[in-house]
């Protein structure tokens, strides 16, 4: 026998208060409800098992009580301190988060978008690594654009998405920093680990780098590139290694998780991560402090930078950010220094 669903008149008829009562209190309403009625309602519900039709609200309000998080690679570590942040802000503000995996790839994140222009998000976020083909897209354009006319109001997190609420990063300035401080150290030659040409928070910090690193008196001899995970910052390290790295070279990886798999590929070509090889990343996820020796890196306030895009996102009268959300270099024993 099929069950009945339970309906609001149903919570109403059991709490003994109106329908519009009912749903002030189960809808997310922001007019004002006595706290005796609220109580008698939510245990209604709760004792007839009622939930809330987020579709029908969404249709009625415009858009639904969720804010959505696109992402490249939901095992970086990078992103998972991102959502942490945004789920900080939806759970104070009282709404789901809900999140898809684009994987850097513009048709799959236009498809992501158009599916969830039917649901209606309060807010998007587009924490996805930025391209160039991105950018240009106007299938992707195109969809922004359908959510935003649904009342949606979409967020980037680093740059590359003209026209949209943007949280910037300070990949430039951070790694001009890392650049900087480590030629300071007494190196010259350094090797760069970057993504593919064209995504763009991989190619601001390849010139920050190579800028700092510059102007401080080293050469950068050569980049190698892959993508931000652990598996390409190991296959670039071996054919770095292959191509012959002098002692007392610095290896910069362009993100934390790819200077990790980098470090694998330095010892199992007999090396030393740090007085033969030094090697730095960018992020300050948690496991650079916990690997051995400790990863130099620049920190950047990930999860501060989620909760701020999740702001931007669902605020009607919020103010665009002047400057990026700063960075910290912070050197550890990967790069002790040359005498």
């Amino acid at each position: 026998m099929a069950t009945v669903a339970v309906t609001l008149h149903d919570v109403a008829r059991e709490a003994g208060v109106s329908l519009a009562t009912a749903s002030r209190v189960l809808n997310g309403s922001t007019r004002r409800v006595a706290d005796s009625y609220r109580e008698r309602v939510q245990a209604a519900a709760e004792k007839l098992g009622y939930t809330a039709n987020l579709s029908a609200q969404a249709t009625a309000r415009g858009t639904a009580a969720t804010v959505a998080l696109l992402v490249s690679d939901i095992a970086d570590p990078y992103f998972g301190q991102i959502a942490a942040g945004v789920a900080r802000g939806a759970d104070e503000a009282g709404l789901v988060m809900t999140i898809a995996v684009t994987d850097r790839n513009p048709e799959r994140e236009a498809r992501h978008l158009h599916a969830l222009r039917g649901q209606r998000p309060r807010g998007l976020i587009l924490a996805s690594t930025r391209t160039i083909a991105s950018a240009a897209s106007p299938e992707l354009q195109r969809e922004l654009d359908g959510l935003a006319a649904l009342g949606g109001r979409v967020v980037a997190i680093g740059r590359g998405a003209p026209g949209l609420r943007e949280i910037p990063v300070d990949n430039r300035g951070g790694t001009h920093d890392l650049g900087r401080a480590l030629a300071g150290q007494g190196y010259r030659r350094a090797i760069v680990l970057a993504a593919q040409e064209g995504l763009l928070s991989s190619d601001d910090r390849v010139e920050g780098f190579t800028a700092g690193f510059t102007e401080g008196g080293g050469t950068v001899l050569r980049v190698h590139r892959g993508s931000f995970t652990r598996e390409d910052g190991e296959q670039s390290m071996r054919a770095a290694l292959a191509a012959g790295i002098e002692p007392g070279t610095v290896v910069f990886a362009a993100s934390d998780i790819a200077a990790i798999g980098a470090m694998a590929a330095i010892r199992d070509a007999g090396r030393e991560v740090g007085t033969d090889i030094a090697l730095a990343g960018f992020d300050d996820i948690q496991t650079s402090r916990d690997v051995t020796p400790a990863l130099s890196t620049v920190r950047v306030p990930l999860e501060e930078i989620g909760y701020l895009a999740f702001r931007a996102a669902i605020e009607p009268d919020w103010k665009p950010y002047t400057s990026t959300t700063g960075s910290q270099v912070l050197l550890r024993d990967s790069t002790p220094g040359l005498a």
